[in-house]
């Protein structure tokens, strides 16, 4: 199993519209994805961060199919501008010693293959985590 995780803290000036909109993209993710096994989107407690999310999948494929799909490409859209910091990081019970190499590997290609993706990652003014370009 693979447990994605974000958190992220929003820009000054987020409307609350803007903040219900990305929010609700999130769960759509979610709802929509079919290699999506559970999700969860919500406030942070107790962080340094506001809203994260966390979702689950069987394997690299179903990681794959969830960072290309439609509804998850959506929410970069909308969310990735709005955003002042976001960090994101998997957890696994895969055995296998290369599976971070794998994770970075599904996201260059994702970039290599979205350019316009790969400058809204760019431009974030603060960016860590397993999906870092590069």
């Amino acid at each position: 199993m693979i447990y994605h995780h974000f958190r992220s803290v929003l820009k000054a000036g987020v409307t609350e519209a803007q903040q219900a909109e990305l929010l609700e993209s999130l769960r759509h993710q979610g709802r929509e994805i079919a290699a999506v096994k559970h999700y969860l989107v919500g406030r942070e407690i107790g962080g340094d961060f506001d809203w994260g999310a966390t979702f689950v999948f069987d394997d690299l494929d179903g990681y794959w199919s969830y960072l290309m799909h439609p509804a998850h490409l959506r929410s970069d859209e909308i969310g990735l501008p709005l955003v002042e910091k976001f960090l994101t990081y998997d957890t696994t019970d895969d055995p296998d010693p290369e599976f971070g190499i794998k994770v970075a590997a599904l996201h260059q290609r994702r970039y290599a293959e979205l350019p316009a993706l790969a400058r809204l990652v760019r431009d974030l003014p603060e960016f860590t985590g397993s999906g870092l370009e590069g």
